[in-house]
């Protein structure tokens, strides 16, 4: 097999390192003590055109293939997370479910400006009670003839505070189960829609995390996307995909990681010589690498098997599931390696290690990719 990039694909790579050594890395440990959302950097990141990659360019989308987004998630996560993440949910979530599924009015409306980074959009599955059981859906979505009738909490939004458009995932006819469930395109100006406080987190900081509040909110049958009952199956093939941009933060915080300790190794000296030449340290970085670019050819295959149009569940649960241990190893150790330093913001590794945690979290546990990779094997 040839794991050669394209020209394309590594032009991509390059843009996006660019982007993040030069517009990121100035003010992240800032915006990371602060909670501060990346307005400006995300901005830009639309007119890059990193915000709807693989849209398709009628819809002012990249036309980008999914091996590219691979490329320039890892190298946006390598130095800020959070603005990986919200990079993440605008492009697998929203973007990948409304270019797939949605009519040409909803593509027109809300995918031309979601591609550009002009506004933002988030994806409403979790509740209070619905996390890994995503089919106990309380938020309700009523059936009104012209409209919907949308009541209920979401929690953990990312995107929540600051996304102009959300996909709701709502329950319609309680007796059909998870067939009864819809996705619907809610607007944040609509009249009963309200945003809680901004959750207070370990990492990711920068990162717009809310619950967003549904009473009474009316939304037009038009906005549901795809057919009738079609939200739980929708909502199912958005996480596979979205697996991928997960799978590839985490790569990117790995990356970081050892690059840091890389460095700080060849430049820190003890008993007169770089730590570099310990074999305790070397030893460290050796596994590191080693469990990085196992984590990335995972990543690419599932990238790969997703543009070739093949099933790519069970390699997007392995990629998230090993990437995201692979991140949490190779952070800790990035803070081992730095010693004193490591525990300090400045040097970077310990906002890593936090940033790291969450991709064992989100969009599935590690311990619901175990499942969903049994299953798979299985069938």
């Amino acid at each position: 097999m040839i794991f050669s990039l394209t020209e394309e694909q590594m032009a991509v790579q390059e843009a996006a390192r660019d982007f993040a050594l030069n517009e990121l890395l100035p003010g992240v440990i800032e915006r990371d003590e602060k909670q501060s959302f990346p307005t400006e950097q995300i901005r830009k990141m639309g007119e890059l055109g990193f915000m709807g990659m693989m849209v398709d360019p009628k819809y002012n989308g990249g036309g980008m293939d999914t091996i590219s987004y691979v490329l320039a998630m890892e190298e946006i996560a390598k130095i800020d997370a959070s603005t990986a993440v919200i990079m993440s949910v605008n492009n697998s979530l929203v973007c990948w479910a409304i270019d797939k599924y949605g009519t040409e009015k909803q593509k027109n409306k809300y995918l031309t400006r979601l591609a550009t980074g002009e506004i933002i959009g988030s994806f409403c599955l979790s509740e209070p009670e619905a996390g890994s059981d995503a089919t106990s859906q309380k938020t309700t979505a009523k059936d009104e003839g012209d409209y919907y009738l949308i009541n209920g909490t979401k929690n953990w939004i990312t995107n929540g505070g600051t996304s102009s458009v959300s996909i709701v995932i709502a329950q319609t006819d309680i007796a059909k189960g998870h067939k009864g469930i819809n996705a619907i395109i809610v607007e944040k100006e609509s009249e009963g829609f309200s945003v809680g406080p901004k959750e207070n987190k370990l990492g990711i900081r920068s990162s717009d995390t809310h619950s967003l509040m549904f009473t009474d909110v009316k939304a037009p049958k038009e906005n549901r996307i795809g057919e009738d009952g079609f939200g739980f199956k929708l909502a199912m093939e958005i996480l596979n995909g979205g697996r991928i941009g997960i799978a590839s933060q985490a790569l990117g915080i790995a990356s970081g990681s050892m690059e840091l300790s890389i460095k700080y190794a060849k430049e820190r000296k003890t008993f007169g010589e770089p730590i570099s030449n310990h074999q305790a340290i070397q030893f460290k970085l050796s596994k590191m690498a080693t469990e990085i670019e196992a984590a990335r050819l995972l990543c690419l295959q599932a990238a790969y098997k997703k543009d070739k149009g093949e099933n790519f569940i069970k390699e997007a649960a392995m990629a998230k599931l090993f990437a995201s241990e692979v991140a949490m190893h190779a952070s800790v150790e990035a803070v081992q390696i730095h010693g004193g330093y490591g525990y300090v913001k400045e040097f970077h590794v310990e906002r890593l290690m936090r940033d790291a945690k969450i991709t064992q979290i989100y969009e599935g546990t590690s311990e619901i990719q175990n499942i969903v990779i049994a299953r798979q094997l299985l069938k």
